[in-house]
């Protein structure tokens, strides 16, 4: 690998969504403007979460190395006035489940990796991790009534803004997400 200077490194190593995230927010606050922070992670979805974070906030993503199992993410820290976009438009768990009962027309666009969406989702739901979102959302109805679920509300934060800017209109962001989803599930692990 070539030698990078960096500023700080983070180890988020072992660590899944959100915590990489959380622990590179609380990280960069630490840097000046244009200081380089190093982020070594083995969670496969870090990449995309990390170069949406940065383009919502204003840090710039330089690149990932991949070094054996880890993977080393670049992160310029952008100017000091950093505001982080979020989506305008939320529902919560209970709100939804009303929602699934009234059996309405909706989209459920689950954006977890495929391994999450295997062992636990909401039955009827489609499966887009956040990472292929890009190349398949012309498979999606921009006209369709839909409720983006992650497992924390963190990742389908970003997929409803991407989602909002690319024309969908009625994008919701489901919070707080899976890890307290006390509707039905359904997992395809036999």
């Amino acid at each position: 690998m070539t030698n990078i200077q960096t500023d700080k490194v983070l180890d988020a190593k072992g660590l899944a969504c959100p915590m990489p995230i959380v622990k590179t927010k609380k990280t960069i606050n630490e840097l000046e403007p244009g200081q380089v922070l190093e982020i070594e992670a083995t969670d496969k979805g870090s990449t995309a979460d990390l170069k949406a974070w940065c383009e919502n906030t204003g840090h710039q993503y330089i690149g990932t190395v991949h070094k054996g199992n880890v993977i080393h993410h670049f992160v310029r820290k952008g100017g000091e006035e950093i505001k982080e976009i979020q989506h305008p438009h939320l529902i919560d768990n209970e709100d939804l489940a009303k929602k699934l009962g009234s059996n309405e027309q909706i989209i459920i666009l689950d954006v977890r990796e495929p391994s999450e969406f295997a062992f636990n989702h909401i039955p009827g739901a489609i499966s887009i991790p956040f990472g292929e979102l890009d190349q398949r959302m012309s498979n999606l109805n921009k006209g369709a009534e839909m409720f983006v679920i992650c497992r924390t509300g963190n990742r389908s934060d970003l997929a409803a803004q991407k989602l909002t800017q690319s024309g969908f209109e009625k994008v919701f962001n489901v919070v707080p997400g899976m890890t307290e989803w006390k509707g039905q599930t359904k997992s395809l692990i036999t």
